[in-house]
């Protein structure tokens, strides 16, 4: 079993940052994907952004340019770097590992976090 642990949400304004981390423990294979996505109220769950083991990564539209994932050191920790906020970034942001590489994003499959809560407001 995978377990996965976010932190990092909270409440920012527009136009600031926030960084996002998740650490995946327990039988992890060596090669994985990892990534993020998330859920706005009265939306679907949707791809942020997701990374694999071999560092190719794919990004929504409405965040290329703005966020940033990564995964330093090759641990098995990723991290999402999110920069010029909007109030639509909004949501529930949640981790996802799937043992496989793939830039496609999930569709519920694999290991997910609990979820952080991400406010962008003034």
């Amino acid at each position: 079993q995978v377990q996965l642990v976010e932190s990092g949400g909270g409440l920012v304004q527009p136009g600031g940052s926030l960084s996002l981390s998740c650490a995946a423990s327990g039988s992890i294979f060596t090669i994985y994907t990892m990534g993020w996505y998330r859920q706005a109220p009265g939306k679907q769950r949707e791809l942020v952004a997701l990374i694999t083991s071999h560092g190719s990564t794919n990004y929504a539209d409405s965040v290329k340019g703005r966020f940033t994932i990564s995964r330093p050191n090759a641990k098995n920790t990723v991290y999402l770097q999110m920069n010029n906020v909007k109030p639509e970034d909004t949501a529930v942001y949640y981790c996802n590992y799937r043992p496989v590489i793939t830039t496609q994003p999930s569709k519920d499959r694999g290991t997910w976090g609990q979820g952080t809560q991400v406010t962008v407001s003034s």
